[in-house]
């Protein structure tokens, strides 16, 4: 009697086990059709049916990501409020008009540098009609530095030492017993060079593909139709007209100098060591963060004597509070299932990742298609693959694996860049799959990935 018990039950939770990955799955897929908050509200449905239909023990919030992404939006949106993100757009428009033949170059560059500063890749809406722009006006094919450029934002959020991403990793792999010692800068020294290389090498891809403009076909028919003539001939995008409000520039600075005391602080532990006698320890990283970035936030804000109530009506907060919904509901649902799971999951998978542990990439890099989300990513899966025992070097330098969601083409910069190309060449195919982003996003992961692993090995 009792082993049929034994036997009913064992069987039970393997219905529930495989089951319930399904069921994640279709959450993860029902909530991606929605959308930023959708996909955060969708998943607390699932959490709910996971913890009361699947008797799942509840898994923890995200609470360090959340609280350091509210802390960077906080203070970038006060920086944009100010008028320091259209003193920096001002900025990298003259770069761009000065050496307008390198645009497919530069335009990544200038991408991927404005998302290291600010921590979230955003800022590209403003910048990406400025780059189609100089392009057109100089016969470059558009989909060369536009697709480029979309990609390299989002690249580069692995790079910042202000991602929530970035900060995930540090808080977790911290925690691993002797590595204690990694640091922010163990990190982004690995991450800065791998994805400004992957940066690097999508560029020079995209400098030769497609068709010339004169023997593209959808540009040519473009050109054929007077509405499509007259916004290809006489539209120009350029900022350097726009007034800036008087304290932009101080604003940028002190942003700056935010990130670099949070830099400062990382190279010098002694500063944020606290107590006194056994009771001396440092103070987190996650913490650093969110402390500077508040009290940054609060003294660009004296300093520029603006509006508190213009705060929130800008891009960065509201993408940036959407992301953090998001997170908040994927990362609860897929931490409740995957601590259930993971004495199954760690006996299956182990052997494998023991064996070749780079192919944790492709577990990172599937998860990332569904969710949007590099920092939901490294909260969902990170746990994982400490669990599973892979070394931390090798989980540091797979970090940009963790950006995959260029491979549909939803999400938000991917969907604008394509509406800001007048000519039409950058575009989403016939096929769905074959989309400007695609080659340009594989590359620069692959790249990343690659040069990510090799120099781990010899700095972690």
């Amino acid at each position: 009697m009792f082993d049929d018990f034994s036997v009913y039950a064992s069987m039970i939770h393997e219905i529930i086990l495989y089951g319930g990955f399904l069921f994640l799955l279709l959450m993860l897929y029902t909530g991606s059709r929605f959308g930023g908050i959708g996909l955060g509200v969708v998943s607390g449905i699932g959490l709910l049916i996971e913890v009361f239909i699947f008797r799942m023990p509840i898994g923890k919030a995200p609470t360090n990501v959340m609280l350091i992404i509210l802390a960077v939006v906080t203070c970038a949106s006060i920086l944009e409020a100010a008028g320091g993100l259209k003193y920096m757009l001002q900025v990298a428009e003259r770069i761009l008009r000065k050496n307008p033949k390198r645009v497919t170059l530069l335009g990544p560059m200038v991408t991927y540098v404005m998302t290291f500063l600010l921590g979230t890749g955003h800022s590209v809406y403003s910048i990406m009609p400025i780059i189609g722009d100089v392009a057109l006006k100089n016969n470059i094919r558009p989909e060369r530095p536009m697709a480029a450029a979309s990609v390299a934002s989002q690249l580069a959020i692995t790079s910042s030492p202000l991602s929530a991403a970035v900060a995930e990793y540090l808080l977790q792999i911290a925690k691993i017993p002797g590595y204690e010692h990694i640091s922010l800068l163990n990190i982004i020294s690995v991450t800065v060079p791998a994805t400004f290389l992957g940066m690097l090498a999508l560029s020079l891809y995209s400098m030769y593909r497609g068709k010339e403009l004169e023997d593209d076909p959808e540009y040519q028919r473009r050109l054929q139709d007077p509405i499509w003539r007259d916004r290809i001939l006489n539209t120009t995008s350029t900022s350097l007209n726009d007034t800036l409000p008087a304290g932009a520039k101080k604003a940028v600075y002190l942003f700056l100098g935010a990130l670099l005391a949070i830099v400062v602080v990382a190279m010098v532990p002694e500063i944020r060591t606290i107590g006194e006698g056994e009771k001396i320890k440092p103070i987190s990283m996650s913490l650093i963060i969110q402390m500077m970035m508040l009290a940054f936030g609060g003294i660009i804000l004296i300093a520029t004597k603006i509006n508190p109530q213009t705060v929130p009506n800008g891009v960065v907060f509201k993408s940036g509070m959407v992301a953090c919904i998001a997170i908040y509901g994927i990362a609860w649902m897929s931490d409740t299932y995957f601590q259930f799971a993971m004495p199954e999951f760690k006996e299956t998978v182990t052997g494998m990742v023991n064996t070749y542990p780079w192919t944790f990439a492709f577990a990172l890099f599937a998860v990332s298609v569904v969710i949007n989300s590099q920092a939901a990513t490294a909260v969902m899966m990170l746990p994982v693959g400490i669990q599973l025992g892979i070394e931390p070097k090798v989980l540091i330098g797979l970090i940009p694996a963790t950006y995959a969601y260029f491979f549909i083409p939803n999400y938000p910069s991917d969907i604008a860049t394509v509406n800001f190309d007048v000519t039409g060449t950058t575009k989403i195919g016939k096929y769905y799959f074959n989309h400007s982003f695609m080659l340009p996003g594989l590359i620069g992961v692959t790249v990343a990935c690659l040069v990510g692993m090799a120099i781990a090995k010899v700095l972690i």
